[in-house]
């Protein structure tokens, strides 16, 4: 029996009739629907009966009962759902025909309106259960045909006509064998007709029906091709007047009927008359035997030319409009989608060729320029983004590829007679096709570098200029995705071009030789671009012969007709603007001359310039026009690319000649030079641009190069100018550059519609510029492009061209080829609008940028003219400029607003926010506010909104009553959607605080606009709610019930449906869906509740309820919100969310084909999984992995799956290691496409034929391909679990033997990998692709670096990876081979030399292959680098191969000082090292510098390549290199190596002189002393300033600087220079900061330094020490740290670990005891005493964690062992500092009298300890007083018998006395006298606890410590006086003995020991003393000494002798 909380609760009728009928309704259903999946079965059947009653009731809606609305309805269909699966299925019979009963009395429709609703949910429940039951029900079929046909015919309600339709629909998918012949001819007519219905919903819901129709297997109903047509016929005619959901549903249709054309049937064969019926449903199997295949021919209805040309037929009709085109392509998608990838692949050349030759190259599709630019685009969204990007896989983009450069690249020009080449507008889709394969391919294999190489260089030479342009695009990506081909090209194409330039010249040039030269300009200006990406592949000196190619053409120019002048100007200039992206360090040296060329191209106008009658023709204009143009193209290359190079002179002068362009553009206008009329030929004529296309490109260019600029340099005069010629241009009637006749008959005859719908190009003027819609939920305008539908990108990027009048292609500005987009991982081409509309946009863009920084008066006057141009009366005759204008003001106002809102705001809220500007832009804010044009709606609100933002409260109270009136007042749904939107704007623009007051007014009016029956309004009305919601945060808490009523009310009423409300409604609801707004709203609330979500249960429930509705429905843009709900239900109140099915759901979502839900389902696995990744591999296991690791495969651009799988790995890999590889090993065992046609392209040599047989016979397509981006993903992921296994610090995984020992099974651990990670990498490092074989080095390196350590558990002393050698040698030799990149040079370089220095293999003979690679790699580092089989390297490569190179052989010189066996391997090459290291520490700091001062004396000159552009690439690679190379430079300086020193003078050779250096002293410093010193400085200047001063890159870089100082400050490096004043005050103050800020390992390597300086410098400097000499210093420095070493310190303590901080101090000190041994004056007593000094500050610390006094003891030791000075008053003054030292201990000590705990003690131990090292260390002659000693005497008694934890450190120190008193010194005998009693006293003390055994061990070891100072006092007498000491220690040890009777303690053993010592050293006096004893005492003496010699019996001869041995031995 289940509990009473498990029970479904009865229905209360009582409920229903109140104001919350509903909200009770849905909450009791959504508990029902819960509580059903769980009660116990039999409970279920009992309570059956009622609960259908109930929901019936519910339902059909009886008197009491509310309407109900969707919400109830599907909430009620799952619950009898539910029902039905789990309890008696008998009844469902029952319960259907109840509902049928009600829709069947279809008559009283409409004559009672309140049934509506219950038969539309009757239906709709109707419908959900045949979709479940179906089958079981077929009888049902029959009715639910008749009923629903009739319903959908004769019903007026739109909603309940669909839901009748999709009862239908789902009924059929279950039932379609029950219905029969003529129902299905009934149902068919039907659909057929309905597809032409006025109502859109109906349109769509016959379409499903259609589609379920004809799916599936049918019992011989098979489409006929009369259907096939008929039916494509009427949807296309239906999509005319479609919206895009309904486009999307038709296209669907058309999509599913064409595909199933291509289902093969079997045909009967003409032999075989006869066939049954059952046969011919052969489609799906295939037939299983030969000889039934014999019989049976299958045959698809349509091959697939056929079938495509279907859709082209419709599309290429005369009459067909633009939008049922572009709605033809959605069916296109639908199609492809519907055949599927492997369709799609196999006829790849099929589909391109239907496309080109039926749809590009039809005539009807040229007729315009935009119908050419809107085909290509729309060919371009199919091919790219849907069959390229997701369809295509790598084999397939290498066969596609292939493809397109034999049908059509090659047939460029046509060579044979008979053949014709393809149009430029073919060739240019492709081009463009192919540019976007080679971006996703990556490396291009060699099969395709041979296909395409050629044939683009060719193409360069194309008569049409789109082609060229397009051409040199395809070159650059493609020579950029494969770089080792790009040096031969830009060869190839400099020389053609210079051939070409040549030949222009010549009278008997070709006709085409202009186009071909621009061509060939263009395609070296597009790899020109390349260089600064791609930088280590080409030599610079081509960017230098380009440069000065262009400069001579530039002045050859001059000298020619305009005809060939142009030519030579354009491509002299574009050159140069494509050199102009290499960047600063190209361009500064070279900057003079071009601002001279710019002054000189770009002159003031002359008054020739603005006469009419200039008598210049109109191709001479065109000339001066286009010089200009070309000109200022490279300025704002230069600009773009340059920022650091524009300083105040060079802007100013680049002013200047902006201004000259400005003017003559403006004068030129002023002419109205025309063009003569030419017979009007087709617009797209290899013409060119007219006169006015060549002004407005002019004049773009210079508004681009003025906004890059910036205006702080420009006069206000020009300011002025330049606003008002924008304003002009972009919003005024004379800006409109159409034809003025063709906008006036527009006009008249109002045949104009919206400047949307406009099909020129050009669209009256109207700007290009999209403004995003800022209430976008900021989050999700990442996800999918902002798109609030959440719509797939395709289908997006279709759709989006209905409303694009204007189209760009990159044609339209040649520069865009140099320069690229790169937002994204793979980069895009800018392509701009053509010239007419993208001189708007860039008058708009800098009218933004410009206004904002204007006075008040500026803007007023300014935006009164903008606002009259706009208002101007000579508009109303073109109604289009009109309409294009007032969006262009718009905009450019919101751009504005936002550049003023989001740079400028405090200096705008006194512009913008003064009333005289608000007034003034509120009146038209107003009016467009309120318009039809969602651009003018969305662009306002905004504006209202941001200068709400910047006016005071005023204007904003001013504003909400205005926008509330207008609300009550204006029914109009447009007018009532725009203040919606401003509402929100506005709050959330304001912001929360500053518009609290109108929080109230803002929530009443959006929950009344969001009730609004029309779409428009309640759609933008709840969007403005969200958005308040988010703005409002935690302030909304007080709405949030309200809310969730409203929103369930939103959710229940028909109004909001999607198919709900009047006709007219209904066929708006499709682009304007409430749903996933409200769930955007329940999204906000649950953040506003966030934590407190758990605290209110009805909330909380509703919440919960209202997302699970949500979730469960089909509308995807619905569902991908629900998804977000959850994930925050998932952060705020996990525990009420079943994860389990949540994570089953998500992955259901993986597999769709919907692009944004997989998107967000990855999102929410992304959260999952860093949540808890162990929960997540229980509920998905391995099994999620993987098919995660397929949609990489399957799709790469789908974003976020890496993370997924990067989270998951880090946080369970150190688990199970071992499963994680098995995962990449099964995705790198697979093959890469690439590799594949590699590997057939190579012929393999016979043995690999063989080991390849078994793989052939399988047939090719048998080894799986995997895309190779997954293959380095997975090699990435093999690198992390490397890093994160080895960083967990579980030894287990790289140690088998200590696994063994802990017990730990050893199967799934890392180290047992080893061989599968070493054969993955060598399969990475052998593949074709780059970026794989550098991962895969990564990873060798990896294995080598973890793995050098681990032992053989195989073999004794053996290591691990000595077994491995071979396979590593071999996965590293093919990174030599000829196609090696430099990249995997170096990091193989690299990746040997870890190998040679990680100690496997010790011995140097058996390194082999792997050493001599290095060698080799050393050897050619001399020159130019080529290692391996690779040829000659660029410079650049070579010079970055040769830093790797020395880095790696600087790794194992350092290393070679810890690894001896390393010096074998060094030392032969140590020479060369020498001299290669300091020439690339010079050429590192030269680049540094940024001068070439050093390359006269370099003794391997510094490359030409340096004076430019090499720093920029270089340095990087130095920055990682020097610091290495500086360690091993100073190891070897430390090591004094004779080279070192030679290297350091700039000679090759070791001379004599040499080795004299060494001994002797130098006066000049080494040549190169001064480049290294600068480094160091450098290096340490920057280090003491940096804030991440801890991290260990940066800790190493400042080690190894301080390393190499240590040598170089000696004066055979530095002779006297370091002594000179700046140089020594900038190295002494770089000292002091670094003693400040560093932590204590640094400290130690500085003092190091300065303790060097001070001894080898110091003595340079006079005798007499003043304040500023090295020594001062030295020790000033060491004075701070010491300081600063103890809490005692004033500043900040210096931070390290506690090893460390020993270390400085006992370098500090040992810094003071050199500097004080190396000078015997007065001045040594000054050291010294300021070191005790400062030790006594040590002795001091109290704090608890550390002890820093007991291990520095040696440092105390070494001042005070010092000898004593010269001078007279030495002893004295050392007397005093003794005394002074002992003091300040012995008060430490009294000071802690009292007081307890871990800190006392410590100060207690250590002062005891200085006190008695002070009084041992100091020779007999110092005298010291005796108060003193007696004191200190006193404290050690004391301490002693206190007996605590210092009792033994008190014993330590009176043996260290006593023993030390020996020598004889009187002090401390007299010490002895005084600690005597004490030591007795303390033994009498003990004797208690010895009996009774609970001595600690500290008192233990005191006892004994103290027998020692009694024997060793004892030693020390003469014979005579050791009998009266006798006397007193007999007694006392007699003490611990008396109770000793049974086994003795340890203590008592020892004590024994103790007296026979006694006896056996001094017999006589032992006996003596004996016998004075008293009688008990002796006897107890005797019988001890009996018991421990071996019992009474034995003889006292024994006893004499025994002893001996055991006493010496003690």
């Amino acid at each position: 029996m289940a509990s009473e909380s498990d029970a479904v609760e009865p229905f209360q009728e009582e409920e229903v009739s109140g104001d919350n009928g509903t909200m009770y309704i849905y909450q009791w259903l959504s508990s029902t629907e819960k509580k059903l999946a769980s009660i116990p079965v039999d409970q279920l059947k009992a309570q059956q009966a009622d609960l259908e009653a109930s929901l019936l009731n519910i339902v059909l809606a009886a008197a009491p009962y509310p309407t109900p609305g969707r919400a109830t309805r599907n909430a009620v269909a799952r619950c009898l759902i539910r029902i039905y699966s789990r309890g008696e299925t008998r009844r469902l019979f029952d319960t259907l025909q109840s509902l049928m009963k009600v829709a069947t009395d279809f008559k009283s429709v409409d004559r009672d309106i309140y049934k509506t609703p219950a038969i539309s949910a009757a239906l709709s429940c109707v419908g959900d259960l045949m979709a479940v039951h179906g089958a079981q029900y077929m009888s049902f079929m029959a009715e639910i045909t008749v009923v629903t046909l009739k319903t959908s015919k004769s019903s007026s309600t739109a909603l309940l006509r669909y839901h009748a339709l999709l009862a239908l629909k789902k009924s059929l998918d279950t039932a379609k064998r029950a219905v029969t012949d003529s129902a299905f001819r009934d149902i068919l007519k039907q659909m057929k007709s309905l597809l032409n219905d006025k109502c859109s919903p109906v349109n769509r819901a016959a379409a499903e029906v259609l589609i379920s129709l004809f799916s599936g297997s049918d019992d011989g109903r098979i489409l006929t091709l009369g259907d096939v047509d008929s039916i494509l016929g009427l949807a296309v005619k239906s999509m005319e007047g479609a919206d895009q959901v309904t486009r999307q549903s038709l296209s669907r249709l058309v999509g599913h009927i064409l595909a199933s054309t291509q289902i093969e049937r079997a045909v009967s064969v003409p032999e075989i008359p006869h066939k049954n019926k059952k046969d011919m449903d052969a489609n799906d199997e295939r037939a299983s035997s030969p000889i039934q295949a014999a019989a049976e021919v299958t045959k698809s209805m349509l091959t697939p030319t056929e079938m495509l040309s279907h859709l082209s037929s419709h599309f290429n009709k005369p009459n067909t409009t633009r939008k049922l085109r572009i709605g033809l392509f959605d069916c296109y998608v639908a199609l492809f989608n519907n055949l599927g990838a492997a369709f799609v692949e196999n006829n790849y050349a099929l589909i391109v060729s239907h496309f080109l030759t039926e749809i590009v190259s039809n005539p009807r599709n040229n007729t315009t320029r935009y119908e050419v630019l809107l085909i290509r685009t729309l060919v371009g969204i199919v091919l790219r983004d849907l069959i390229g990007v997701r369809m295509l896989s790598e084999q397939g983009q290498i066969g596609a590829i292939r493809e397109l450069s034999t049908s059509y690249i090659k047939r460029w020009p046509a060579m044979m007679p008979g053949q014709t080449s393809p149009t430029s507008s073919v060739l240019v889709v492709v081009l463009r096709e192919v540019a976007g394969l080679l971006q996703q391919l990556g490396n291009a294999p060699p099969p395709v570098q041979d296909a395409l190489a050629e044939p683009l260089i060719t193409l360069l030479a194309h008569s049409s200029h789109t082609t060229r342009v397009t051409a040199s695009w395809a070159l650059r990506c493609f020579c950029y995705s494969t770089p080792l081909r790009l040096p031969k090209t830009i060869i190839t194409v400099i020389e053609m071009l210079q051939r070409d330039l040549t030949s222009i010249l010549s009278p008997a040039a070709p006709s085409d030789i202009d186009s071909r030269t621009l061509g060939h300009a263009y395609g070296l200006a597009a790899l020109v671009s390349i260089i600064r990406e791609r930088p280590l592949y080409v030599s610079y000196d081509i960017s230098a012969k380009v440069l000065d190619m262009s400069i001579q053409l530039l002045k050859r120019a001059g000298e020619h007709d305009v005809k060939i002048a142009s030519v030579e100007v354009e491509v002299s200039w574009i050159l140069i603007a494509s050199l102009m992206s290499l960047g600063p360090n190209f361009v500064r040296p070279h900057l003079p001359q071009l601002l001279v060329l710019w002054r000189n191209a770009l002159p003031k106008p002359t008054t020739k310039d603005s006469a009419n009658n200039a008598g210049r023709t109109l191709s001479e204009w065109m000339f001066l026009l286009q010089v200009r143009e070309s000109a200022l193209g490279a300025i704002h290359c230069f600009l773009q690319h340059n920022t650091t190079l524009v300083n105040l002179d060079v802007g100013r002068r680049i002013a200047s000649v902006l201004g000259n362009s400005l003017s003559f553009a403006n004068n030129f206008i002023t002419l109205n030079i025309e063009e003569p009329l030419e017979p009007l030929l087709p617009s797209t004529s290899k013409k060119g641009f007219s006169v006015k296309g060549r002004e407005a490109l002019l004049r773009r260019r210079v508004y681009q190069c003025f906004s890059i600029l910036g205006f702080s340099g420009i006069t206000d005069s020009t300011q002025s100018t330049l606003l008002q010629s924008v304003v002009s241009l972009f919003a005024s009637p004379e800006g409109y550059s159409g034809s003025t006749v063709q906008a006036a008959i527009a006009s008249s005859s109002g045949s104009f519609t919206s400047v949307w719908q406009s099909v020129d190009g050009y669209a009256y003027g109207v700007t290009f510029t999209e403004v995003a819609d800022d209430s976008v939920v900021a989050n999700d305008a990442a996800v999918n492009g902002g798109d609030k539908l959440n719509r797939d990108t395709v289908e997006l990027a279709i759709d989006k061209l209905l409303r694009k009048p204007v189209l760009a292609g990159c044609e339209h500005d040649p520069l865009s080829l140099c320069q690229i987009d790169v937002s994204k991982t793979e980069y895009r081409m800018v392509e701009s609008p053509p010239p007419a509309t993208s001189v708007v946009d860039s008058a708009i863009n800098l009218f933004a940028d410009l206004l904002p920084l204007q006075d008040l008066s500026s803007i007023i006057r300014t935006i009164t003219h903008l606002l009259d141009s706009v208002r101007s009366s000579k508009l109303e005759k073109n109604v289009g400029r009109k309409a294009a204008v007032i969006i262009n003001a718009a905009i450019a106002l919101v751009l504005t607003l936002r550049s003023a809102t989001t740079l400028h705001y405090r200096e705008s809220r006194d512009t913008f926010g003064s009333s005289q500007v608000t007034n003034l832009l509120s009146l038209f804010l107003k009016e467009t506010l309120v318009d039809g044009d969602h651009v003018l709606r969305s662009a306002s609100s905004e504006s209202i909104g941001r200068l709400a933002s910047l006016a005071g409260t005023n204007f904003l109270t001013s504003q909400m009553k205005s926008l509330y009136e207008e609300v009550v007042n204006n029914r109009d749904p447009y007018a009532r959607s725009g203040c919606a939107l401003a509402f929100g704007a506005v709050y959330d623009h304001v912001g929360g605080l500053a518009a609290g007051a109108v929080l109230k007014t803002t929530v009443g009016v959006l929950m009344s606009l969001s009730n609004d029956p029309h779409p428009v309004v309640h759609f933008f009305a709840l969007n403005a709610l969200a958005r308040v919601i988010n703005a409002a945060s935690l302030a909304y808490s007080p709405y949030v019930s309200k809310t969730l009523g409203m929103l369930l009310q939103v959710y229940s009423s028909e109004s909001h449906e999607p198919e709900g409300g009047t006709l007219s409604n209904a066929n708006l609801s499709g682009d304007y869906p409430a749903y996933p707004v409200v769930c955007q709203i329940i999204d906000a609330v649950i953040t506003v509740l966030g934590p407190d979500i758990q605290d209110s249960v009805k909330t909380r429930a509703l919440l919960l309820d209202l997302v699970h509705g949500f979730f469960l429905e089909d509308d995807q843009s619905v569902l991908v919100e629900a998804i977000k709900c959850q994930q925050h239900f998932l952060m705020f109140a996990p525990e009420y969310v079943n994860i389990p099915t949540l994570v089953n759901s998500f992955r259901g979502h993986l597999s769709s084909s919907r692009r944004p839900l997989k998107v967000a389902s990855i999102n929410a696995f992304y959260q999952l999984v860093q949540k808890d990744a162990l929960v997540m591999s229980k509920l998905g296991g391995d099994r999620l992995v993987e098919d995660l690791f397929g949609m990489l495969d399957d799709d790469s651009s789908v974003d976020g799956v890496r993370n997924v799988i990067t989270s998951w790995l880090e946080q369970t890999v150190v688990y199970n290691p071992s499963a994680w590889i098995d995962l990449c090993q099964r995705i790198m065992s697979r093959t890469t496409a690439s590799q594949q046609v590699t590997d057939a392209a190579n012929s393999r040599d016979d043995e690999g034929e063989s080991l390849n047989l078994g793989n052939q016979e399988d047939g090719a397509r048998s080894r799986q391909t995997s895309r190779w981006r997954t293959q380095l993903f997975a090699l990435q992921c093999l690198h992390h679990i490397c890093t994160v296994v080895s960083k967990s610090g579980r030894r287990e995984h790289l140690d088998i033997i200590f696994a063994k020992s802990r017990d730990i099974t050893t199967s799934g651990l890392l180290v047992t990998r080893v061989p599968d990670l070493i054969k993955m990498a060598f399969t990475a490092s052998t593949a074709y692709v780059t970026e794989i074989r550098l991962e895969g080095l990564i990873v060798l390196r990896d294995v080598i670096q973890i793995f050098a350590k681990s032992p053989d558990p195989a073999f004794e002393d053996a290591l691990l990876l000595e077994q491995h050698q071979a396979p590593i040698t071999a996965a590293l030799t093919p990174a030599f081979s000829t196609d090696s990149t430099p990249e995997i040079l170096a990091s193989a370089v690299h990746a040997c030399a870890t190998f040679v220095g990680c100690g496997v293999v010790k011995d140097v003979s058996r390194m082999g292959r792997i050493l001599k690679l290095l060698t080799v790699a050393l050897e050619q580092s001399k020159g130019m680098v080529s290692l391996g089989d690779t040829g000659e390297l660029s410079p650049n490569g070579s010079a970055m191969l040769r830093i790797s190179a020395l880095s790696a052989w600087a790794q194992l010189e350092v290393a070679s000082y810890q690894q001896a066996y390393l010096l074998d391997v060094v030392k032969p090459y140590r020479p060369i090292l020498a001299t290669m290291w300091i020439a690339a520490l010079r050429d590192y700091a030269s680049i540094r510098v940024d001068s070439e001062f050093l390359q006269d004396t370099s003794s391997a000159a510094l490359d030409s390549t340096y004076s430019s552009l090499g720093k920029e690439v270089l340095l990087p690679y130095y920055i990682d290199a020097w610091s290495i190379i500086l360690q091993a430079v100073a190891s070897s300086m430390q090591a004094k190596y004779p080279y070192i020193i030679a290297a350091m003078d700039g000679r090759e050779q070791v001379s004599p002189a040499t080795s004299d250096n060494l001994k002797g002293r130098r006066e000049e410093p080494t040549t190169f002393f001064y480049t290294v010193f600068g480094l160091v400085y450098e290096e340490l200047a920057e280090a003491s300033t940096d804030s991440l001063a801890n991290s260990a890159k940066h800790q190493a870089s400042v080690i190894a600087s301080l390393q190499a100082l240590k040598s170089l400050i000696r004066p055979e490096y530095a002779g006297k220079a370091i002594l000179d004043p700046t140089i020594f005050d900038e190295f002494i103050s770089v000292c002091y900061r670094l003693a400040m800020t560093e932590s204590a390992l640094v400290q130690i390597h500085l003092i190091e330094v300065l303790t060097v300086f001070a001894a080898s410098q110091g003595s340079r400097t006079s005798e007499n020490m003043s304040t500023s000499s090295p020594q001062s210093h030295c020790l000033r420095i060491c004075a701070h740290i010491l300081r600063h070493s103890t809490s005692h310190s004033s500043g900040p303590i210096i931070q390290g670990d506690v090893a460390d901080r020993v270390k400085m101090i006992l370098a500090a000190f040992s810094a003071f005891a050199t500097v004080a041994a190396g000078t015997s004056t007065a001045f040594r007593e000054d050291v010294r005493s300021v070191g005790i000094l400062l030790y006594s500050e040590i002795l001091k610390d109290e704090s608890n964690e550390i002890d820093l006094a007991g291990p520095t003891f040696p440092s105390l030791k070494v001042l005070l062992d010092l000898p004593l000075a010269s001078n007279s008053d030495a002893q004295q003054r050392y007397q005093r500092l003794i005394h002074g030292l002992l003091s300040a201990c012995l008060l430490n000590i009294d000071e802690m009298r009292g007081r307890q705990g871990a800190a006392c003690t410590k100060k207690v131990k250590n002062n005891l300890l200085a006190a008695v090292l002070v009084l041992t260390a100091i020779s007999p002659t110092i005298k010291v007083g005796q108060a003193v000693v007696e004191h200190c005497c006193f404290l050690i008694s004391q301490k002693l018998l206190e007996t605590h934890e210092v009792s033994l450190t008190a014993a330590h120190c009176a043996r260290t006395l006593i023993a030390a008193s020996a020598s004889g010194n009187v002090l401390l005998r007299c010490c002895v006298k005084l600690l005597m009693p004490a030591l007795i006293e303390y033994i009498a003390k003990m004797v208690p606890l010895v009996n009774d055994g609970s001595i600690s061990e500290n008192h233990a070891t005191a006892i004994s410590e103290v027998w020692k100072a009694f024997a060793i006092f004892f030693g020390s007498l003469t014979e005579g006086a050791r009998t009266r000491l006798l006397g007193v220690f007999l007694p006392t040890i007699s003490l611990l003995l008396a109770n000793s009777q049974n086994s003795p303690s340890p203590v008592v053993a020892q004590s024994i020991k103790q007296l026979l010592s006694y006896a056996t050293i001094s017999p006589a006096a032992f006996k003596e003393a004996a016998s004075k004893l008293d009688a008990p005492t002796r006897e107890l003496l005797e019988t001890s000494v009996r018991r421990a010699v071996g019992g009474p019996q034995i003889t006292l001869a024994q006893n004499t002798v025994k002893p001996q041995i055991s006493l010496r031995s003690f």
